[in-house]
Formats: structure tokens, sequence, C-alpha cells
């Protein structure tokens, strides 16, 4: 096992710099640099070279490249022109309320998804299937933003439940800390729902035909364990999968909810940086968040062989 994970991550490296290298070009073309946004309109062609000149950014672009890459290996991500921290700085506070978020949507997604993906196979071809499966596939073609605007004004601007935005950390309580997160939670806890139902009916499906579900019954076992022992746990490397994606995908898609909901997250960091050309900090969530997700699916892989003992790393 430990022979496999050493190899995994030694196969995360080409991505991490393949995805650098993107991540780095794509800022460089950005016209004007940050010197544009640091001056502001009224600046003139000159000054902008000038100011681009001084911070290094006029040089070729294998030697920024090369300067940057190498900072992050000796743990210097750079620092933000306008917020004046250093960039691992600034990961680590607004990573936080991504990763609240992304939890807690997650539960959310899986607290539907379970239930109902279950008893939409179980229930094959009956009107309960027909309505799982036309409600998962509404919740994926929704848009999200649509969803979290929706969501708002039942939940907060009409019946004043949940705050309308905003966030607040641990540290003011865990019910407090839940209060502002639940609302755009269950925005995108709803649209991770409908992938992982269909997922799990799908699973559950291919495993509830097997000989050995026939062979449970034929010995008298109670439906319910049939479905929970045998089925769910038959099927739970397919649906592992599904949740390592799903979550990887929270991970790395808060953006727009962030932004409707004022969360202080990458999203909204991301975002601001973006309108403000803050090169570094772009740069660095980018390859921070790349990151999380491969070691996402590093994690999903490594429970395969706890969940299925056959799926063990060099087990034959």
């Amino acid at each position: 096992m430990l022979r496999y994970i050493g190899k995994r991550i030694l196969s995360l490296i080409p991505v991490m710099i393949v995805v650098s290298f993107v991540a780095f070009l794509i800022v460089y073309m950005i016209p004007g640099g940050p010197a544009s946004s640091i001056l502001g309109l009224e600046a003139t062609a000159d000054e902008i070279h000038d100011l681009n000149a001084q911070l290094g950014f006029d040089r070729p672009f294998f030697v920024q490249y090369g300067d940057w890459i190498v900072g992050v290996l000796h743990g210097d991500w750079g620092n933000s022109y306008f917020l004046h921290e250093s960039v691992s700085t600034l990961l680590g506070e607004y990573f936080l309320p991504t990763i609240s978020l992304a939890i807690f949507a997650q539960i959310i997604a899986l607290f539907i998804s379970i239930p109902l993906g279950l008893i939409a196979a179980y229930k094959r071809g009956t009107a309960i299937d027909i309505t799982a499966v036309t409600v998962s596939l509404i919740g994926s073609a929704l848009p999200g933003f649509l969803l979290s605007m929706f969501l708002m004004l039942a939940l907060s601007v009409y019946n004043h439940i949940f705050p309308v935005a905003g966030y607040a950390d641990l540290s003011q309580g865990l019910g407090e800390h839940l209060k502002y997160l639940f609302v755009p939670a269950l925005s995108l806890g709803i649209v991770q729902a409908a992938y992982l139902t269909r997922m799990i009916r799908s699973s559950m499906l291919d495993v509830l035909y097997k000989n050995f579900i026939h062979t449970a019954r034929a010995k008298g076992l109670k439906e319910k364990k049939v479905l929970l022992v045998y089925g769910l746990k038959n099927a739970a490397p397919v649906i592992l999968t599904a949740v390592g994606q799903s979550f990887g995908s929270l991970i790395t898609g808060t953006i727009v909810t962030e932004t409707i909901f004022n969360i202080p997250g990458l999203g909204t960091l991301t975002m601001n940086s973006i309108n403000r050309r803050d090169v570094f900090v772009i740069q660095g969530v980018v390859l921070f968040v790349t990151l999380l997700y491969v070691l996402v699916n590093l994690a999903v892989d490594i429970l395969y062989g706890f969940v299925d003992p056959r799926l063990q790393p060099g087990r034959k």
C-alpha cells in the first residue's frame, strides 16, 4: 500500500507541472499586467511599461516562470500587490470558508441522494423511480446561480429564516457558522445530489440483479439487510468514485456561489484577483485548487481498498 501511495504521489508531479505552466501562461498573456490595475485608468502606456519593468514583468516568459516555480518549491508563492500579504497566507485564510462550505454541501448532497438513489433502484420502473430520476435531471439542468437566488429569496429575503449573505467564522460558534452557510450549501448540495442520485441508482441496479443478491433473498434475509449490507456494500466503489468527483468539484466550483452569498472563500479571492490582475494570487489559487483536487482523487483510490479488499493495490 505504501509503495502504491508513493507511486501515485510521484505521478502527480507531471500533472502539477503542466497545470502550473498553463496557469502561468494564461496570466502572462493578460494584457497590461498588474501595473495597469495598480496605476489606474489614467496611467499612460509609458508609466505602465516602467512599472511592469520595475516589477520584473518585462523579462522573457521562461525566466519569469522559472523564478516563480522555484519560489513555489521553496515555499514562496509570491505576494499580492493589492492585499499586501503573501499568497500562502491568503490561501490559508480564504481556504477555511471554502472547505467548510464544500463539506457542508457534500453532507447535504449525501443526505438527499443516498436514500433517494436506493429507493429509486429498489422501486425500479415505478412512479417513485420515475419521479426520482425526473427530479435529479431537473436538478442537474437547473443553473446553480438561479437555484442560489431562488433559495435566497425563499429562505432569507421573504421568510428571514437564514441570513441573506455573509459569513460567520467558527470562532463565533458552530451554530452561527452553519446558519450562514446553510443556504449556499443547500444550493450546492442539491446540484450535487442530482448527480449522485443517478450514480447511486445506476450502481445499485447493476448489483441488485446479481446472483449473490438472489441467494441472500433465498436464504430468507430481510429485504432491508439485502439492500443495505449486500447491495450497497458491493456498489460502494462506484459510489465512492462519484462522491470523490463531487467533492472535488465542490472545492473547485464555488466561485459563483461564494460571490452571490459574499463568502470570503477561494472563489471570491479568485474573482477579485482576476479583476485586479493580481497575478501571483491567481496562479497560486489555480495551483492550490488543482493540488486539492488530485489529492481528493488519491484519497478515493486509497479508500477503495478499505471499501472492497479485492481492490487493494497489489492484490491479485
